[in-house]
């Protein structure tokens, strides 16, 4: 099975039951029952503070430097490529979604910028240039010595390598299935109302019954 199918089986689980969540802190949560008007700008459904705390993180400076934003990108695309349903996770902005998620998170911060060094490490050691700059396959060698834990059970100079890919993995799922690209892409349409197209006609005749002329005009539409 291919990474980007096992990520979409995942995901539309996890939207689903709810659980598709990394984001934004969840400390307090909301004792109101109705639900606050979409904003103006984004059309998302969010509370007065969620927005006053959203604008101060999108204030805070930048964590990435330029290289390791380049180096995201191409991680992300090679987790989620573009095919012939959807575009790829720089498509759906997923690294602009980890930008931000480094900054309402800090405690990703470490982990995330030292993976991204010893993925450029390995590469230097290897191909003589860091990992934004390698080819597709070279690319794609050093990712699957790390993308599948099992693997590098018993390889404990992979251990870094391996955990990083993980929570790249991970916030590259979550930050594409919950964009519009990544929503439509798993075909998921929330709840809506279903049509009702009245009782079957083989359901009417076996009672004896039938739909009067006013019924079917007022009460009943096909389609």
């Amino acid at each position: 099975m291919k990474r980007r199918d096992s990520l979409k089986y995942i995901a539309a689980g996890a939207l689903a039951t709810g659980t598709l969540v990394i984001g934004c802190n969840p400390a307090d949560k909301k004792s109101e029952t109705t639900t606050p008007p979409p904003d103006k700008k984004t059309g998302l459904h969010r509370y007065e503070d969620e927005k006053i705390y959203e604008d101060e993180v999108e204030k805070m400076p930048d964590f990435f430097n330029a290289h390791e934003m380049a180096t995201i990108t191409v991680l992300a695309d090679i987790i989620i490529p573009k095919d012939e349903v959807s575009g790829s996770a720089s498509d759906a902005k997923v690294p602009d979604f980890i930008a931000f998620t480094v900054k309402d998170q800090p405690r990703l911060q470490t982990p995330l910028r030292g993976g991204l060094r010893w993925l450029d490490l390995q590469c230097l050691k290897k191909y003589e240039k860091a990992f934004k700059d390698c080819t597709p396959q070279q690319q794609i060698g050093i990712v699957d010595l790390i993308a599948y834990p099992e693997r590098a059970k018993g390889k404990p100079e992979l251990a870094q390598g391996v955990s990083f890919f993980t929570l790249m993995r991970n916030l590259t799922a979550t930050g594409f299935y919950t964009s519009e690209i990544g929503v439509k892409d798993i075909g998921y349409a929330g709840n809506k109302p279903n049509q009702w197209n009245g009782v079957p006609d083989d359901v009417l005749k076996q009672y004896g019954l039938a739909y009067t002329e006013k019924e079917l005009k007022e009460c009943v539409s096909f389609s």
